[in-house]
């Protein structure tokens, strides 16, 4: 087991002892850098405990990779592996304050890995720099190093950025502000993304009703997209394990034992329908995007929760945040999170989103735009400083 300051990060620690190498050191794109992998199924663990976030040690550090992110934002390791079904890799770097990158679906091999939900499950990864993001993504991607392109536009989607909890400039200003110093703000565009979904995804309606009459604001479209994500999760999920579950009776935490015991009464009922609509987003959202379009959104609605708060409380906070993070899982195109500084001393991300296959180019854009990013951080930090004296 980890040690106090390791975060609790690691379940077991070993040195790889490199092979004979076919080529120079120099000439290996990752060499010299140390890494870490996920092993462990969720973030609050009954029975190896929860790493402690870095950023905040009363906030809980996310999701089933947050181990990997805790490695990375404890500056432990210099990179680390992930999953990302259903957000994995995505919430835990926003939480950590750290980048997260979620692959285009079905790019990186997922053999050898336990499934989850296959029409998800995703191998991402975390890192403190978006250099080194570049470098292990373009080994993953198996892709050449090639010169960034220019974003032909970027779309702020104002319905979606009303789901945050903090004030809405703390995570769009910083983007904005970027984009127009680098490429002019002619690229950047405002859209209703709930309402473009709503009619471009005709498949949808039949998830409409579902979880639309939540108290606090909501996009009834993302709800249902969210609805449509998590059928077909638990689907899949109780045809790769629910015989073992069933036959072994695992000893569950809390949480976990709940949506397991959703996920195994779950039946085929629409399952065919969510195919469809994982097809139809797929194409709506890469016409809305094109080659070199990107969509701009934040990665959950608001800071890291406090460790241990009931789960009814946080209803509304997972309704929201599933909303964004079916965006990428259903249409299955990549999506990166960028830490963007601090908000009452808790960490803040927006996610970057580009058409699948586009992992490159959204790569290698993320390395341009955060030199400007970190100048608007501080700046912002500073004035934040003066104001609260």
């Amino acid at each position: 087991m980890a040690t106090d300051s390791e975060y609790g990060a690691f379940m077991e620690k070993f040195i790889l002892r490199p092979s004979p190498p076919l080529s120079s050191p120099s000439e290996l794109p990752l060499n010299g850098l140390t890494f870490a992998v996920k092993d462990i199924i969720n973030g609050e663990n009954k029975h190896y405990g929860t790493p402690k976030n870095p950023c905040s040690p009363d906030r809980v550090p996310g999701g089933s990779s947050s181990g990997s992110a805790v490695a990375v934002s404890a500056k432990l390791v210099d990179f680390s592996l992930g999953t990302d079904t259903g957000g994995s890799v995505r919430v835990p770097a926003s939480y950590c304050g750290v980048f997260g990158f979620r692959p285009s679906h079905g790019l990186i091999s997922t053999n050898g890995v336990i499934p989850m939900a296959q029409s998800f499950d995703t191998v991402g990864w975390f890192a403190r720099d978006p250099v080194i993001l570049n470098r292990v993504g373009r080994v993953l991607l198996k892709l050449p190093v090639v010169d960034p392109m220019t974003p032909s536009h970027i779309i702020i989607p104002e319905d979606c950025f009303q789901l945050l909890s903090i004030p809405v400039d703390q995570v769009t200003q910083a983007l904005v502000d970027s984009v127009q110093k680098l490429f002019g703000g002619d690229i950047i565009k405002h859209a209703t993304l709930g309402e473009y979904v709503e009619d471009k995804v005709s498949s949808l309606k039949q998830f409409m009703s579902e979880g639309t009459d939540l108290k606090e604001f909501n996009i009834p479209s993302l709800v249902a997209l969210s609805s449509c994500m998590r059928l077909l999760q638990r689907y899949e999920f109780k045809c790769n394990h629910g015989e073992w579950v069933s036959t072994v009776k695992p000893d569950l935490g809390p949480g976990i034992s709940e949506r397991i015991r959703d996920a195994l009464s779950t039946t085929d009922e629409n399952v065919s329908v969510c195919h469809t609509v994982k097809s139809e987003l797929r194409d709506a959202l890469s016409a809305l995007l094109g080659d070199y379009g990107v969509l701009a959104i934040p990665t959950v609605p608001g800071p890291p929760p406090k460790l241990q708060t009931e789960g009814t409380s946080l209803e509304n906070f997972r309704a929201r945040a599933f909303s964004l993070l079916s965006i990428a899982g259903v249409s299955g195109f990549c999506q990166v999170s960028i830490p963007l500084g601090r908000h009452n001393n808790l960490p803040v991300a927006v996610s970057l989103l580009a058409k699948h296959g586009s992992d490159g180019f959204l790569l290698n854009l993320v390395e341009t735009l955060y030199g400007t990013f970190e100048e608007h951080i501080k700046l912002a930090e500073k004035v934040a400083e003066k104001t609260s004296y």
